[in-house]
């Protein structure tokens, strides 16, 4: 979970620029209130209620029925597909740190090479997914312990000033820095998607949420404090500054060490991003959405490894992209997709009352309005603000969802039709 929320503090150092040193820092404290937080107790509420493989696509149908079910699983897939290929390019970028002549074919080589892996481990089972994933984040968290630790002695500046940059616009204070840091904090419904595969999930899932929503604020709150405390050069701060500020603050070994720890973040983003998304169309094909190939579950370990592979295919067919403009389209396909996660909660509080839930949202009916409205209210500030590029293509991404429906639907009528004739003509 850790994995796939956080993995490291990496990915945030455009918004310093965007969005200004202290509205970043205030960002990361007061965005999981009304983001993760929420997103997090319903996800261990309807997680303790409805343990089932596709996790939240699976509470949205039992709540509103086929057509948004549908449009839950569809966008989160298309979601995934923004970002799966992105990760192993991120990766491969930084390792052109070292090797230069990394470039063109071998560019692309090195990063689908990386993805055929990270499948084979999904392959595999959440087991070894599991044990790879820790021992990549220890790699990770070792030197940003020491970053935040030698900035905190450094500490010579005041890290809120300036709260937002001076002459900026305010859809890129409010905007781009907005949608950026709802990515960072996205995810946190996802691993209810392989439920069945988890051991005890009843248990297992509130109490991951319960360590992971912290783990996460302090990894994106302290090294980015500690590191504005020490050097003061907010003006400076781009894609994959930490590796910088480790350098001028830790010495030439600890930079080093960032920059690998950057690598093997990206490593485990793409491996939690496979095993959460893939399971998704494995769900909706066993409910008859999608081609029935991807329920296919490998022989030995019980994976949905039909559906791993195409996904990973789909991948590497967009492993040339880079980061750039796809993350404010990202936030508009996750909003969605959090917005009717959480309106679930609703949902099946209305219609299955009757479920036993080892977890509830605290705090009764105020506790579910909290819940549902304030992920609400931060989808609509995010997409409101959103940049021009967004705004063209974030509703096109949207729309495709209901499109694929209709298509869907027809395919899956005539085939009805199709075995009503054969069965008369039987």
């Amino acid at each position: 979970m850790y994995s796939y929320t956080t993995a490291g503090p990496f990915g945030l150092e455009d918004q310093i620029t965007t969005s200004g040193p202290g509205m970043t820092l205030l960002y990361h404290l007061i965005l999981p209130l009304f983001w993760c937080i929420p997103v997090s107790l319903v996800s261990a509420e309807l997680t303790t209620a409805m343990p089932v493989q596709g996790g939240f696509y699976r509470w949205v149908r039992a709540s509103f029925g086929d057509f948004w079910g549908f449009l839950a699983g569809w966008w989160n897939w298309s979601a995934s597909f923004l970002l799966g290929g992105v990760y192993a390019v991120l990766f491969t970028d930084y390792l052109k740190f070292w090797f230069p002549g990394v470039t063109g074919w071998k560019h692309y080589g090195i990063s689908v090479g990386l993805i055929a892996l990270i499948a084979y481990i999904n392959v595999r089972g959440i087991q070894m997914v599991g044990r790879f994933a820790t021992a990549l984040e220890i790699f990770v968290l070792l030197p940003v312990i020491t970053l935040i630790v030698l900035g905190l002695v450094k500490w010579q500046h005041n890290p809120f000033v300036p709260v937002v940059p001076p002459h900026k616009p305010l859809f890129q204070v409010f905007g781009v820095g907005l949608a950026l840091g709802l990515w960072l904090y996205s995810g946190y419904e996802q691993m209810s998607t392989v439920a069945e595969e988890v051991e005890n999930p009843r248990r297992s899932y509130p109490l991951a949420l319960a360590l992971v929503v912290p783990l996460s604020i302090a990894t994106y709150f302290l090294p980015t404090l500690a590191s504005l405390a020490a050097l003061g050069n907010w003006q400076d701060w781009h894609t994959g500054y930490l590796s910088d500020a480790a350098r001028l603050i830790g010495g030439p070994l600890l930079g080093f060490w960032m920059t690998l720890a950057a690598m093997v973040t990206n490593v485990a983003l793409l491996n939690s991003t496979v095993l959460t998304t893939t399971r998704m169309p494995s769900a909706m094909a066993e409910d008859g959405y999608l081609p029935k190939q991807l329920t296919a579950l490998h022989p030995r370990y019980g994976t949905p490894w039909i559906a791993i592979i195409v996904s990973a295919m789909v991948y590497a067919l967009l492993a040339f992209q880079t980061l750039a403009g796809l993350i404010t389209i990202y936030v508009w396909l996750r909003s969605a997709t959090t917005v009717l996660t959480v309106l679930s909660a609703w949902g099946m509080r209305r219609k299955r009352p009757d479920l036993p839930r080892t977890f509830v949202v605290p705090w009764g009916r105020m506790g579910l309005f909290y819940v549902v409205f304030a992920p609400v209210v931060m989808s609509v500030l995010a997409l409101l603000g959103s940049d021009p590029f967004a705004r063209l293509w974030g509703p096109v991404a949207l729309i495709l969802g209901p499109i694929a429906y209709v298509i869907d639907y027809a395919f899956r009528r005539r085939e009805d039709v199709k075995n009503e004739s054969n069965a008369f003509s039987e």
